[in-house]
C-alpha cells in the first residue's frame, strides 16, 4: 500500500536520524495511513478508502459522499 492519503494528499517526509555521535542516517516519516471501508449510500455500494489519521477525521465532519467528491476531483479513482 502506498504511503499518501487519498482525501489530504498527505505523503511520506524524509529527514535524518541522527546519533548521539551526530551522524545522520536518511529516513522517512510516513503518514498514518489507514484503509477504511465506508457505505456510500448514493452508489448503493462500499468504498475502500486510504486515509490519514486526519482524512479520518476530515470524512466524519464532511461526510463520505462529500469526501469522495473531493477524492475524485482530485482525479482519483474510487
Amino acid at each position: 500500500m502506498s504511503a499518501h492519503c487519498q482525501l489530504t494528499g498527505r505523503k511520506p517526509g524524509f529527514g535524518n536520524t541522527i546519533s548521539h555521535s551526530n551522524r545522520r542516517t536518511a529516513r522517512r516519516f510516513d503518514p498514518n495511513i489507514q484503509r477504511r471501508r465506508y457505505w456510500l449510500p448514493s452508489e448503493g455500494r462500499y468504498v475502500r478508502l486510504a486515509l490519514s489519521a486526519k482524512g479520518i477525521k476530515t470524512v466524519d465532519v464532511i461526510g463520505v459522499e462529500a469526501a469522495v467528491a473531493r477524492i475524485r476531483a482530485r482525479g482519483e479513482k474510487v
